[in-house]
């Protein structure tokens, strides 16, 4: 459960004692990083690769970042359908060589895609990426805001003066 006490950034217990609110963003992050299959062996259910995403507002764009480590550029491909961008791509596995003794093998590889819905407000025809030292920045500038036009009301009954 995602509790942090205000003004700190620690887990908390179960229950909503005072001081204590709900981070509808880390019980997210949690869910996300959800193994139920964890203890079963990472045969079975650790060669996922998901990488860590970060998402933020600016005053004037959205910018997406992602960590994508050992990912080749080919192997990426960013896309966007309405106001959803989707990211996807893979990391290729090592290839192992016989006689090679390993003590842990804990490193990941496989498909990954994650998307997401931007506001109204986002202009994805004018959408920049790039991608240096492993990491994918995704830059969504904002749409200029339309201006609300003012309409003179004249009232009726009432008698204009001629100059």
């Amino acid at each position: 459960m995602a509790i942090v006490r205000r003004g700190e950034r620690e887990e908390g217990s179960s229950g909503l004692a005072r001081g204590w609110e709900f981070d509808p963003f880390r019980v997210m992050r949690e869910m996300l990083r959800w193994e139920p299959f964890q203890g079963m062996g990472r045969t079975f259910a650790g060669a996922v690769f998901a990488p860590d995403f970060e998402v933020k507002e600016r005053a004037d764009a959205f910018l997406i970042k992602a960590d994508l480590p050992g990912v080749q550029e080919k192997d990426l491909d960013v896309s966007c359908n309405g106001n959803r961008v989707t990211i996807s791509g893979q990391r290729e596995e090592e290839k192992r060589s016989e006689g090679e003794t390993y003590y842990a093998s804990e490193r990941t590889y496989g498909s990954f895609s994650r998307s997401f819905m931007l506001p109204e407000s986002a202009d994805l025809d004018h959408a920049a990426a790039s991608f240096k030292d492993g990491v994918l920045e995704l830059t969504i500038p904002k749409k200029a805001e339309e201006k609300a036009k003012k309409i003179p009301v004249s009232g009726q009954g009432q008698k204009q003066v001629k100059a």
